[in-house]
């Protein structure tokens, strides 16, 4: 074998494993999960309308939506998990837990097998989906009637039997009969044009890019964290007040029950 083909060979298995490096990383991970779920959408009939990566401004930076559905009969904020594992979660933790249990044999004449349990915490993507409501309303201000719909949709093989929420958490399989089951209009066909043209206009994605995004969301978390510790609501401006639950001490707003802040 000439040292030339070893080279070669060498660079071969390098980049390949390069490419595998980026192709399981969550960024790109992501990115799979929200194409499968754009092309569920797209099977959606001609009078629902789908806007995919969206990016709005806000007070503290940037939003990035991952698909709106516009129809007559309301708007979904669709936020897209791409995992796989048990997910435990519900609408009150900030953190959301994924678990993966692998099993692996060892040894050649006793065979043993051991389950390993990998752990990871995402950010609560309930949390997510209602923040996309928010920031859609204070657009469409003058749309009351319109029902805007926060969906969260695992797109992974997921299981997620161990999650409790009252918002839509489904699997990527119960996208469509979800968007369907909402069959009373709430807006007249004439507004559907003129909504999904502000959301057009308010799209900044061809000058943000993933990067800017990141920065503009790390900034408004530790605004937001000065804020909390500054003894205000980062919410409304209310002061925060200590208090007593089931699962111990807290700190709510003061203006609660019209703002249901909570922090630890």
């Amino acid at each position: 074998m000439s040292l030339l083909y070893i080279v070669i060979l060498l660079v071969a298995l390098i980049a390949l494993a390069i490419y595998f490096a980026w192709r399981n990383s969550p960024k790109q991970k992501g990115k799979r999960g929200e194409q499968r779920v754009a092309a569920v959408l797209a099977k959606l009939p001609e009078e629902y309308m789908v806007l995919n990566d969206v990016v709005f401004p806000t007070d503290k930076g940037t939003t990035q939506i991952d698909h709106i559905v516009l129809s007559q009969y309301g708007l979904f904020a669709i936020e897209t998990k791409n995992y796989s594992g048990d997910i435990y979660g519900d609408d009150n933790r900030k953190e959301w837990t994924q678990v993966i249990a692998t099993d692996v044999t060892y040894g050649k004449k006793w065979h043993k097998t051991y389950t390993y349990i990998t752990k990871n915490r995402f950010y609560n993507p309930v949390k997510q989906a209602y923040g996309h409501v928010f920031r859609i309303k204070d657009l469409l201000n003058d749309y009351p009637r319109l029902h805007i719909i926060p969906v969260v949709v695992f797109a992974g093989g997921a299981n997620l039997g161990n999650v409790t929420s009252n918002c839509n958490v489904i699997y990527i399989e119960q996208l469509i009969s979800l968007i369907k089951s909402y069959n009373t209009p709430c807006i007249s066909d004439p507004d559907i044009p003129i909504i999904m043209n502000r959301l057009l206009k308010a799209n900044i994605r061809q000058t943000v890019d993933d990067k800017t995004h990141v920065r503009n969301l790390r900034r408004a978390e530790q605004e937001t964290l000065n804020t909390i510790q500054s003894g205000i609501c980062p919410r409304c401006g209310g002061k925060l007040t200590q208090r007593s639950g089931k699962y111990g001490s807290f700190y709510g707003c003061s203006n609660y029950p019209n703002c249901k802040f909570t922090t630890k």
